[in-house]
């Protein structure tokens, strides 16, 4: 495998920053995971926009190279990869010994690329089974204290969630805000279907706004579903007709279990799973 760092290709085994880079430092750094398809990054103004927009917070915008897209294109081609996993990171770089950024920036910028099946109508998913999800007493961070809309390098809530999954077999962490409401799963938007109605978190608390979680909500839109955004409680998920998780990689994944309650998918999971599967098949794979 070859990674571009900063600008040059590299063997992945040399693809290195240095240890005094704020990035491995302090965390001092964004972060998009997008998917490609045939070539072609899924949702890729979005995914950038995303990136800017954790940069920006950060104070350093214009620290995302105007060739990002040709840079992950040029991965893609080194290691001859139609269909994969795609992670973009860029940091303040080095810089002096001090936790105060310096304004002026030099960042690395980190490309890294593995293979992922096919999608689109008759691809393969990336999971073997519908997810078993538990609640963990880790909380999420409150907004006033980090932008949920950051996706930053600090990713040590999500880690610590995952870890109280240890020992069991849940797949992904349920975690709650500071109120006791469903917030995400550690790298996932929920969504739920109750009496026919598309439920999912609001974005005014503290939950990303997953790039998956936006096509969904567009879709549902297409198909008529009617959709719901607000603060839930853990028994709505339990108790859902149907739930699912999404993200870039997953696509939609529907949820068997919460907290060893059964739920499982159903119709209109599968409807906006095929409608997601048609988009990429259009988007990607019928481009000539």
């Amino acid at each position: 495998m070859q990674y571009h760092v900063n600008g040059h290709l590299v063997p992945a085994a040399e693809a290195t920053v240095r240890v005094d880079d704020r990035g491995f430092l302090y965390g001092d750094a964004g972060f998009e995971t997008c998917r490609a398809y045939d070539g072609t990054v899924f949702e890729w103004d979005a995914h950038r926009d995303r990136l800017v927009g954790t940069c920006e917070t950060l104070g350093m915008g214009e620290a995302v190279p105007g060739d990002l897209r040709e840079r992950i294109a040029a991965t893609l081609d080194a290691n001859d990869l139609d269909d994969a996993y795609v992670r973009v990171s860029v940091t303040r770089g080095v810089q002096p010994g001090k936790l105060t950024p310096d304004p002026a920036v030099d960042p690395s910028v980190v490309v890294i690329v593995k293979p992922l099946p096919r999608g689109g109508v008759g691809g393969e998913s990336t999971w073997d089974d519908p997810a078993t999800v538990r609640t963990v007493d880790r909380r999420r961070i409150p907004e006033s204290a980090m932008p949920a809309d950051a996706k930053t390098h600090n990713y040590l809530d999500g880690i610590l969630a995952r870890l109280e999954l240890r020992d069991t077999d849940a797949d992904e962490a349920l975690i709650r805000d500071t109120e006791g409401f469903v917030a995400e799963g550690a790298t996932s938007n929920v969504f739920v279907v109750a009496d026919g109605v598309l439920k999912t978190p609001a974005l005014s608390g503290p939950i990303l706004p997953g790039v998956t979680r936006a096509v969904v909500l567009d879709l549902a839109a297409d198909l008529d579903v009617p959709v719901e955004t607000g603060a839930y409680g853990v028994e709505t998920v339990r108790t859902a007709d149907e739930a699912f998780l999404t993200n870039t990689t997953w696509e939609i994944r529907p949820v068997a279990a919460v907290d060893d309650v059964a739920v499982g998918g159903g119709p209109i999971t599968d409807r906006l799973a095929a409608a997601f599967d048609r988009r990429v098949e259009a988007v990607h794979y019928r481009r000539g």
